[in-house]
């Protein structure tokens, strides 16, 4: 009974000390919070807490992260970005509005939550590849000035419009407007337009590009 009385005064501590409220402290010794957390520019390399659920926004941006454990596993909004992070593992795995993890590390967006209702941006990363991002992104998929070689594994649903001008994509792609690109997301699977070494294929690329100038022109 003591050691718990003692982790709680450690948590309410903390809370104090980060301005944290409307929190409650469940079992497990993770916070629920009815609003926002803020940590922005505080410069920490690890979350101070384990949260549970945060009904408003969460920032964490403007820090030296390495790794997001202990994040909500619900937020409507979360920044994370201007950190160290090289993962989003332990991420939150709800998103009700949009997700902010710019200027990072990452080589992989393994970890990200499946679905997100707002906008989805991973700019100025170090990603190769999509492979690990959200199903479903509910408005505009940012994800310029990285080393992205292929659209493969992209979202299924995509709300809004993609971004994804200053990778190393083939000229096809890369040059193409941003509503041509969210249809190329839609299609690529259908028309198996990346080879097994995750190169284009021209000759599918351009059916497939015969049916999307049909549908624009509609």
């Amino acid at each position: 009974m003591i050691k718990l009385f003692e982790e709680y005064n450690d948590i309410h501590s903390i809370c104090e000390k980060y301005n944290i409220s409307n929190y409650t402290i469940n079992v497990d010794g993770s916070i629920n919070v009815d609003g926002d957390v803020d940590l922005t520019n505080r410069k920490l390399t690890k979350l101070p807490l384990k949260f549970g659920r945060v009904t408003g926004d969460f920032f964490c941006s403007r820090n030296y992260l390495t790794s997001l454990e202990g994040s909500p596993s619900y937020v409507y909004y979360f920044g994370c970005h201007q950190n160290n992070l090289t993962s989003l593992e332990g991420g939150p795995e709800i998103i009700g509005s949009s997700f902010n993890c710019n200027d990072n590390q990452l080589i992989s967006l393994k970890g990200s939550p499946k679905e997100v209702g707002g906008y989805f941006s991973c700019s100025y990363n170090q990603l190769t590849s999509l492979e690990g991002c959200p199903i479903e992104i509910g408005d505009d998929f940012h994800i310029s000035n990285n080393k992205l070689t292929t659209l493969k594994g992209g979202p299924k649903e995509l709300g809004g419009n993609f971004y994804c001008h200053d990778n190393n994509l083939p000229d096809l792609i890369s040059f193409n407007t941003y509503t041509t690109n969210k249809l190329i997301l839609k299609y690529q699977d259908d028309y198996s337009i990346w080879n097994a070494d995750g190169t284009l294929n021209e000759y599918r690329f351009n059916d497939m590009m015969e049916e999307i100038k049909g549908l624009r022109n509609d």
